[in-house]
């Protein structure tokens, strides 16, 4: 029988590749579900091909732009505009996996209604742990929901670890999460302030969106990684450790406590990990090149500089304050890397609108997802008063 699946985020790049395996395998899978923010033009294109019952469009005018064009083009699939609509698709009783891959804290809600309907849930969104955390978790424990993660350093630890959860904590050592270092790796950290966003999103490994670039950048998407990585392997931060590793072959690493290390390896593609956790425990074909050994000049390690890397070292600052920091952290982020790509802000100063605002604003300890809700929407509009100091 078909696994019927949603696609949180089908036109950004997670999206775009998990629609290829499943191109793949049309006798395993089935599309009930598309959203998108604004791409009218690529998720017409993705209706026309996988037939889904559903479409959502983040923005009302491309909303009614696609009906329109879908419409027009003949096609059966209905756009939902209601003010839920991510939740719906999230938890809908005929979906049996959900692909979380909206970037940022809007793909909590959605993500959480997946969770509190006991669906599989391929986690690209680590915004959802990082602004969620143990809220999240707990909804997931508590639901029977089954939660796979897909951000390649995550997914390699997944695979690494017993399958038996229960022995995690008597085995493991620590957990090494690989990071490329970005376009910036070997740059002067002097000259940062010069980077442009172009610059900033030229990835030497990935093609990615340019949010997550930029991130990649500057290791907040690492600093963001060591928060989903506390959550969904419910280890201590101390023992959550980052290596930089530029081939960016071996994806992560589980360390166990008689020294030995178990390392999760591939040709570096987002296809991999989506096609683990669509199938998992089972495998199925990726649409990867296999690795080829031979061909590899060289695998080299560095040390995660933080003089150039300041941002990374936020996430264990913000995992041992008050519960909610880490979502504090994520929306000053958010504000701070929109400005850069705006050209209001210079690549350097991202961090520091991050830090002032981690400063600036404690939390109380949010009970609910509309406490969650609230608190990152106060830390935007602190984010965005320090943001006013640092503008370019």
């Amino acid at each position: 029988m078909k696994q019927r699946l949603t696609v949180l985020g089908s036109t950004g790049s997670i999206g775009t590749n998990t629609l290829d395996v499943v191109r793949r395998h049309p006798q395993q899978y089935e599309v009930f579900a598309l959203s998108a923010s604004t791409q009218v033009e690529l998720m017409l294109a993705q209706c026309a091909e996988f037939r889904p019952r559903y479409a959502v469009m983040a923005s009302g005018p491309h909303a009614v732009q696609l009906a329109q064009d879908l419409k027009s083009n003949g096609l059966p699939t209905q756009v939902l505009q209601a003010q839920n609509a991510l939740e719906q698709i999230a938890s809908h009783p005929e979906v049996d996996v959900v692909m979380g891959a909206i970037v940022g804290a809007a793909g909590l809600s959605p993500c959480l209604a997946a969770a509190q309907s006991g669906k599989r849930l391929l986690l690209a969104n680590k915004e959802a742990l990082v602004v969620g955390g143990a809220l999240f978790m707990d909804t997931v424990q508590q639901n029977a929901c089954t939660l796979l993660p897909i951000d390649s350093e995550h997914s390699a630890i997944f695979q690494c670890l017993p399958e038996d959860r229960s022995t995690w904590s008597t085995r493991i050592d620590s957990l090494l999460l690989t990071a490329s270092g970005g376009p910036f790796r070997q740059r002067d950290p002097a000259t940062l302030a010069e980077i442009t966003p172009a610059q900033a999103c030229n990835h030497p490994n990935f093609s990615m969106g340019r949010k997550i670039s930029v991130d990649s950048a500057t290791m907040m998407n690492k600093a963001l990684e060591v928060i989903e990585a506390r959550w969904l392997f419910d280890v201590a931060p101390e023992k959550i450790k980052v290596v930089i590793h530029p081939q960016q072959i071996i994806h992560s690493m589980v360390q166990f406590k008689d020294a030995s290390i178990l390392a999760q390896l591939g040709t570096p593609d987002m296809r991999v990990p989506i096609a683990c956790g669509l199938a998992w425990p089972e495998r199925i074909e990726s649409g990867v090149a296999p690795l080829d050994f031979t061909a590899l000049a060289g695998l080299t390690f560095e040390e995660a500089d933080a003089h150039r890397f300041p941002g990374l070292h936020l996430s264990w600052q913000a995992l041992n304050a008050p519960e909610g920091t880490t979502a504090v952290l994520n929306a000053a982020n958010e504000v701070a890397v929109a400005a850069f790509l705006a050209g209001q802000l210079r690549f350097d100063r991202i961090h520091a609108v991050n830090l002032e605002t981690l400063g600036t604003l404690t939390p109380s300890q949010p009970r609910s997802v509309g406490d969650l809700l609230a608190l990152d929407d106060e830390a935007r509009s602190v984010a965005a008063d320090v943001l006013e100091r640092f503008a370019a």
